[in-house]
């Protein structure tokens, strides 16, 4: 969308952000947060260019990370279990537990939740869910940390603002860091913990220049470019 078709607040914002300058995070956090804001609380989100090619199966980026002061988002998180891990991962606050019942209503269309958690014995079943939880990011997966014996463990992170990241068809990679309400020194090493994150998730495969640019925003704003050279290490 062009710039002149887009609302008066997001032209003003345009108008406050340096295209040409390459920010660091905690310039970036500054800036954001002297825009004009809006009624709601925004997420903030960093995207990624990364130099990987994304139809080569050893160049795929995809991890987890922890967020220092979490993600500002009720998180509904459903696991497949059954006996003690079921039992666990209710404790741990999980929204919805169950086995055969939740693979049922998962096939009725049931997706009401955020995060989907199974236990390895549980996979055998779950894998039949594959087309219908694939295509929204919620089928569990052992490098997500989302198949796991420790139900409680896994359901107490996702609460606590773990966020996951992947690597899409065009080589991109975006993940919310926190919302814009958040104090700036919140967002920062919020920031600081995801770039670490993705940089890490790194391919072996992964050849030349691997960062190739950094943008953050929050929902309704223009991206301010960070300086990605920095993070090429």
């Amino acid at each position: 969308m062009k710039l002149k078709d887009r609302s008066k607040r997001y032209r003003a914002c345009a108008d406050l952000v340096d295209p040409l300058k390459a920010y660091s995070l905690p310039e970036a956090v500054d800036a954001l947060k002297k825009l004009p804001p809006t009624k709601f609380d925004q997420t903030v989100t960093l995207s990624f260019k990364l130099g990987v090619d994304p139809r080569q199966s050893d160049q795929m980026v995809r991890g987890t990370c922890p967020l220092p002061h979490g993600s500002g988002k009720r998180v509904r998180v459903l696991v497949f279990a059954q006996g003690q891990a079921a039992i666990a991962a209710k404790e741990a606050g999980a929204e919805y537990v169950g086995f055969d019942d939740l693979i049922k209503q998962c096939q009725a269309g049931f997706q009401d939740f955020d995060v989907a958690i199974a236990t390895p014995a549980a996979m055998s079943e779950v894998r039949k869910l594959g087309k219908i939880l694939g295509p929204r990011g919620l089928m569990p997966n052992p490098k997500t940390g989302t198949v796991t014996e420790d139900t409680a463990k896994a359901v107490r992170e996702v609460k606590a603002g773990r966020v996951e990241f992947k690597l899409d068809k065009n080589g991109n990679v975006a993940v919310p860091m926190g919302k814009f309400s958040f104090a700036p020194e919140a967002l920062v090493e919020n920031g600081t913990a995801v770039i670490d994150a993705v940089v890490k998730a790194r391919p072996p495969a992964a050849k030349g220049k691997f960062v190739h640019s950094i943008t953050v925003c929050a929902t309704m704003t223009p991206g301010l470019r960070l300086d990605a050279a920095t993070y090429n290490r």
